[in-house]
């Protein structure tokens, strides 16, 4: 990725043109990096990091400089693939459930269960955003922070809600170039003054 492209208010519309390349390329690179699974934790986490020194100095960081934090994030981060995609079955399987009528609750049963797995989807791209800011306990800062700030889930769970609604339009192969994007938007929420965590 070019290291240019600063988010300063008036910049030329290449600029523009060339950051949304560059999350485009960020969001294929982290797909690519989260294909192993047990890899994904520090994949989002180095992505994260690598908007939050963007939207911070201003560049983007260099390989070298993700290579050490992806290695930094490894090991903490085992779980955090395995996890998700253990949740994403769980969901997949208990709408299922509902669909066929195996499990009483019908409709709104599934409108329950979806509403739980957006809010958790919600969580999990807050805790990514705050990985970037620090790698030091994610979930626990972003648990610190939903309950001083509800209005941080809801908006976080939004940006994902978007990013899924866009994925059902696109061809899939442009699938991945969302994730950048994602993390892109959750960054800018979480800069907003009053979505700031404390720690």
């Amino acid at each position: 990725m070019t290291p240019a492209a600063t988010v300063r208010p008036g910049v030329d519309w290449r600029d523009s043109l060339r950051l949304a390349a560059d999350l485009a390329l960020l969001g294929v690179l982290v797909v690519l990096a989260c294909a192993p699974i047990v890899t994904a934790g520090a994949a989002c986490g180095t992505a994260s990091a690598a908007v939050h020194r963007l939207l911070t100095i201003g560049r983007w960081p260099t390989a070298a400089e993700c290579w050490t934090d992806f290695r930094t994030r490894l090991a903490p981060g085992l779980l955090s693939g395995p996890l998700v995609l253990a949740v994403g079955w769980l969901v997949a399987v208990d709408v299922a459930a509902l669909r066929r009528g195996a499990v009483p609750g019908g409709a709104l049963m599934i409108a329950a269960v979806l509403l739980i797995a957006a809010a958790a989807a919600g969580f999990a791209a807050l805790a990514a955003g705050l990985a970037g800011q620090s790698s030091a306990h994610p979930v626990r800062r972003a648990a610190a922070l939903v309950a001083a700030r509800p209005s941080a889930l809801a908006a976080t769970t939004g940006v994902v809600l978007v990013a899924v609604t866009l994925a059902a339009f696109i061809h899939p192969a442009l699938v991945p170039v969302l994730a950048g994007y994602t993390l892109f938007a959750v960054h800018a929420v979480l800069r907003r003054p009053r979505m700031r965590s404390e720690g």
